[in-house]
């Protein structure tokens, strides 16, 4: 890679002791050592030294070793490293793609990642022309049909899904108003969860595929934070399967719950919990709701590897804050209705973006 780019330290800062703020035009994004909202942890003014400059790659060192492409000037925590171009060329989706697919050897953690030399000497391969020069046209062709394709999928799962309409129905507009009105009502999570009993899998997670391979198709669950904590497969038979529930880690570096929507099953240091009462609709807006309302008590800044949580004999005995309606009873009409308006107010910039692609695409075939 080090012909390709010039890679350099991206100087550090404490995210704990920064303040985030809103968009405006004297902002820069401060990148950490995550996937999540592509690596954006938020918003700063300009710092005590100059900011990063766009069209780079930020490749973090620890945490999850992932590359992501900065198109805007940004700051950084600590342990990230920035790739600068050497033809500005370079900086597009099939490259940081492959500088993904070289990083997967870095484990992460304190025994396995990259250096700067490391990343010097790495290797990545590209597409080239018969002459051996990178093939850029072939590259830039390529990722058009593959946004192409995509867009075409996204457009069908929004029709499918129903999100293809964004419009706030009348009682979604007047949720969103009186929020601030609600009644809230403490409740002992473990009088309204309770633990999912799975089978015991005797499978290692590095020996694991991460992509499904033959019979290697059921998502299993581990403490990552990544990808919803299911970054491996393993084969449907003799394993508990999992759907509708909310997951949460036992063992790691960040404690956030997820509503799981598919099938999957527990591996390690993680577990599964489920709604207690079955004789209430409970469904996924309302798993939605609650998910946001536990990792405000499981996913906090002070619980890491050195000062975890605990397990569900921890979980279970903290309160969580649920709306409740006016005969002091949980809300369950208001959470499932909440959800889906914003579901749309979400949804909205995205059938905009893909509404545009459309357009665009129309109009290039038009003119070709």
């Amino acid at each position: 890679m080090g012909d390709l780019f010039d890679v350099i330290t991206s100087k550090g800062y404490d995210a704990g002791k920064l303040k985030f703020i809103n968009k405006n035009r004297n902002v820069f994004d401060f990148i950490g050592r995550t996937k999540l909202n592509y690596g954006v942890q938020g918003l700063v003014e300009r710092l005590n030294t100059d900011p990063n400059e766009e069209n780079t790659i930020s490749v973090s060192q620890i945490g999850s070793v992932y590359a992501q492409i900065r198109k805007n000037k940004w700051y950084s925590s600590q342990n990230i490293f920035v790739l600068v171009p050497k033809d500005k060329k370079i900086i597009n989706l099939l490259v940081v793609t492959s500088i993904n697919k070289t990083l997967e050897k870095y484990k992460g953690g304190h025994t396995s990642y990259p250096t700067l030399d490391s990343l010097k000497n790495d290797i990545i391969q590209l597409p080239t022309t018969k002459d051996g020069k990178i093939d850029f046209d072939f590259m830039d062709v390529y990722i058009s049909e593959l946004k192409e394709e995509r867009i075409s999928e996204l457009v069908a799962y929004l029709k499918i899904s129903g999100l293809d309409n964004y419009e706030l129905l009348k009682d979604e507009k007047q949720i969103i108003e009186d929020f601030s009105n609600i009644r809230w009502k403490d409740y002992q999570i473990g009088n309204l969860f309770e633990r999912v009993k799975t089978k015991k899998l005797s499978y290692k997670a590095k020996n694991l595929p991460k992509e499904p391979v033959k019979d290697y198709i059921l998502p299993v669950l581990t403490s990552s934070f990544m990808n919803q904590g299911l970054n491996y497969y393993v084969p449907k038979a003799e394993t508990t399967i999992l759907k509708n529930v909310i997951s949460i880690p036992s063992n790691s570096d960040v404690y956030r719950a997820y509503y799981q929507s598919r099938e999957f099953t527990v591996l390690s240091d993680a577990y599964a919990v489920e709604w207690k009462n079955k004789e209430e609709k409970f469904e996924s807006n309302e798993y939605l709701f609650t998910v946001s309302c536990i990792n405000k008590v499981t996913d906090l800044a002070i619980y890491s590897y050195k000062n975890k949580l605990g397990g569900w004999n921890v979980v279970k005995n903290k309160y969580i804050k649920l709306p409740v309606n006016s005969s002091g009873e949980i809300d369950f009409e208001y959470m499932k209705t909440f959800i889906q308006a914003v579901k749309k107010l979400i949804i909205k910039d995205v059938v905009l973006y893909a509404d545009k692609k459309i357009e665009v695409t129309k109009e290039a075939i038009e003119n070709s």
